[in-house]
């Protein structure tokens, strides 16, 4: 097919060109939706800065923090894997969660990853260890333990992969506080009590009795 000779025409195609390259691309990003905090909930990564123990070129804390699941944190180094999590102030995290996926990783999925806390490098103490198959999408850790965890610095040890593989993938990870906005905003719900006594059946209002002639006192004259 030949293209128009004319400069206005040449312009206008490649304008068209352009977009259905940026349509593509974005079709090409895969954001997950169930990567929005739970109800009730905000998340504070941000909060922090991001330190790993090893990261081949392209793949370190931006491709990790992206939201394009497509990308993913790739170590480049000896094992254990560390992810260090300092945040600038002490924080309250009461939920946690992290993105794997067997089926684009196999050898590079972790299989077993601790975590661990603290005010600082020096006092960290572990709080959960978590063991996996063959994972996909984001997966909760366990909270059971700890319900909230108070602390500047968490680290992700990453020390068993699929296969005994040597590197290891990682593509999200998020950590949650309590959203005191969301409470404000919610409607408040009624106690039980009040519940209970909005449902008792309503007294009908008493009508007065007319005495008849021979209930009243009889006068004395």
């Amino acid at each position: 097919m030949s293209r128009s000779s004319d400069p206005e025409e040449l312009e206008d195609e490649d304008e068209e060109e352009q977009i259905e390259h940026d349509e593509d691309d974005i079709h090409d990003i895969h954001v997950s939706a169930s990567a929005l905090p739970p109800k009730g909930l905000k998340e504070i990564s941000s909060l922090a800065s991001w330190t790993l123990s090893s990261a081949k070129a392209g793949s370190g804390v931006a491709a990790l923090r992206s939201l394009d699941m497509t990308q993913f944190w790739q170590s480049d180094g000896p094992q254990p894997h560390y992810l260090t999590i300092h945040f600038f102030k002490l924080v309250s995290i009461v939920h946690m969660r992290l993105f794997l996926d067997f089926e684009q990783d196999e050898s590079y999925t972790p299989t077993k990853i601790q975590f661990w806390a603290g005010m600082g490098t020096h006092d960290l103490q572990e709080f959960c260890e978590m063991s996996f198959e063959q994972p996909k999408g984001w997966i909760d850790t366990d909270w059971t333990a700890r319900p909230v965890l108070r602390a500047f610095l968490v680290q992700v040890r990453i020390v068993e992969n699929h296969q005994n593989g040597k590197d290891t993938h990682l593509r999200g990870l998020q950590l949650f506080s309590i959203d005191p906005t969301a409470s404000e905003a919610a409607p408040s719900e009624p106690s039980p009590r009040k519940v209970l006594l909005d449902e008792r059946p309503k007294r009908k209002k008493a009508i007065p009795i007319r005495k008849a002639p021979w209930m009243m006192e009889p006068e004395l004259r």
